[in-house]
């Protein structure tokens, strides 16, 4: 039987940040949110696989931005994670359209405006979900971030439940 996509890219993940387990425990919690707000939109299973392979990559840039750069932060990650995305997800077997949305998302995904795709606004609810909780937010973050970036019920419904928002 052949290897599922998903499951080789998050493999290629891992070896990619081996003894960052932080930064792994990251980007599987943000695969994880992701995935299960896709389903609950009833998301179609190749936009779907593309979303997963983006949420499993999203943070790809932040190695490179801190060799060459020493720090990084949202526009680094954004700007480094292409085309070290580009080259795992290849390796990985992703069909060039895949690649290229992945990418896309990889690229834009500290940027919150303009949101032109439920894959986008996924990623980027299921990033924040994540985030907010590794941050220890404060009340009136949260509550900013779901004012302001929360779009899909999923996600908002699991934001409430998460951070025990009353609304």
């Amino acid at each position: 039987m052949a290897r599922n996509l998903v499951s080789i890219v998050k493999e290629k993940m891992i070896e990619y940040y081996a003894g960052d387990s932080r930064r792994v425990h990251h980007f599987l919690k943000v695969h994880s949110f992701a995935k299960l707000i896709a389903e609950m939109e009833g998301m179609e299973p190749d936009e779907m696989q593309v979303l997963e392979i983006a949420a499993l990559a999203h943070d790809i840039g932040i190695k490179n931005a801190e060799l060459k750069y020493g720090y990084n932060n949202g526009k680094l990650q954004e700007q480094e994670g292409p085309p070290e995305a580009r080259r795992l997800l290849r390796e990985a077997g992703a069909e060039d359209a895949a690649v290229e949305r992945a990418c896309y998302l990889v690229a834009h995904h500290h940027t919150y405006r303009n949101i032109d795709g439920l894959d986008y606004q996924i990623l980027v609810e299921a990033d924040f979900l994540v985030n907010m909780y590794e941050d220890k937010a404060d009340a009136d973050t949260i509550r900013t971030a779901y004012d302001n970036i929360f779009a899909t019920e999923s996600g908002k419904m699991l934001c409430r439940q998460l951070f025990s928002l009353e609304y």
